[in-house]
């Protein structure tokens, strides 16, 4: 027997309508992606303030050419999470934005002229040449020269991360990791302007070497001794799936929030669903999660705004 849920309500708004209100008239809605959003809004509450959870954050690195960088700078700075698990970019347009900027532009516009003005376009974000290249290779082989002088000649990449984000300033998520002791770790961090920095320091220095095993030490030290996790996870790919990944050794995630434009029907690993990952034990079958499909640069200031007016 089916059992049908509570009758849809109208969403029904004023002047004086509230953030949270809108969210709770959401899950009343009845359809569509508005109840995974509001659903999405009230699992991170409880996951945020639950202080017997380990919590994730991971991100494709795209975002932080975005203004969607602040928002994240943001839940980092307010000790939100405990982990973060993102890709190269993420670094690189870290370090290009704090020490130069980015313009907006379209999606429609000339790629063949751009190239003549040596400017890169990320979608709708225009990246100057010399802002990104030149300006990431002279301040990594500084980072490194500085750290090698140190005696740092083995470092995995949340040390990388943290040691960058010493150097950084309080507009960037980087400087609130390693100020909140939050690591950032990069499994695919030789693919990105970094991660070739990285190999080109090594070519001078052959003694100097990338030690990932040591980002598994950290992340099973705090995985295994995690009485309960969750993860809010932006975007699919390698940061998305090693949140996965490692939560399986402890029978999966409490609680997951995944924000996607992917679809399922291909089989690709940022179309599968959260639900999906019940079938390999990396979200425990009784977990709090759902899936919202939005863009997520479109809602995210939504959502942070709403677990502003929840989270004490």
């Amino acid at each position: 027997m089916i059992t049908s849920g509570p009758p849809v309500k109208d969403i029904s708004i004023s002047e004086s309508t509230n953030i949270s209100e809108i969210f709770e008239q959401m899950a009343k809605s009845g359809g569509f992606e508005s109840r995974n959003l509001s659903e999405g809004l009230d699992i991170l509450n409880v996951m945020i303030s639950d202080k017997s959870c380990l919590k994730f954050l991971s991100f494709v690195g795209a975002v932080v050419s975005t203004g969607m960088r602040g928002i994240i700078k943001d839940m980092i700075s307010k000790k939100w999470f405990d982990v973060v698990i993102t890709t190269c970019g993420a670094l690189d347009h870290d370090i290009a934005r704090h020490f130069s900027h980015y313009n907006t532009g379209s999606f429609t516009m000339d790629d063949s002229a751009l190239a003549e003005q040596n400017i890169h376009r990320l979608g709708n974000v225009l990246v100057p040449m010399e802002s990104y290249g030149p300006l990431i290779e002279e301040k990594m082989q500084q980072i490194l020269e500085e750290c090698y002088k140190q005696g740092k000649k083995e470092m995995s990449t949340a040390d990388i991360t943290r040691e960058i984000g010493k150097r950084l300033g309080d507009d960037s998520f980087l400087f609130w990791a390693q100020k909140n002791n939050i690591p950032v770790i990069v499994p695919g961090i030789m693919d990105g302007a970094v991660g070739s920095q990285l190999w080109m320091f090594s070519q001078k220095h052959s003694d100097f070497k990338l030690n990932l095993t040591d980002d598994a030490n950290t992340l099973s030290g705090l995985v295994f001794k995690a009485e309960k996790s969750g993860a809010l996870m932006l975007g699919g790919g390698i940061s998305k799936h090693h949140t996965l990944w490692w939560n399986q050794y402890r029978e999966g995630l409490d609680y997951a929030v995944y924000i996607t434009t992917a679809q399922e029907f291909d089989g690709s690993l940022s179309g599968a669903l959260v639900r999906e990952a019940i079938s390999w034990g990396k979200v425990t079958q009784t977990a709090k999660q759902t899936t919202i499909h939005a863009e997520l640069t479109t809602i995210l200031p939504f959502l942070y705004l709403g677990l502003l007016s929840k989270i004490k």
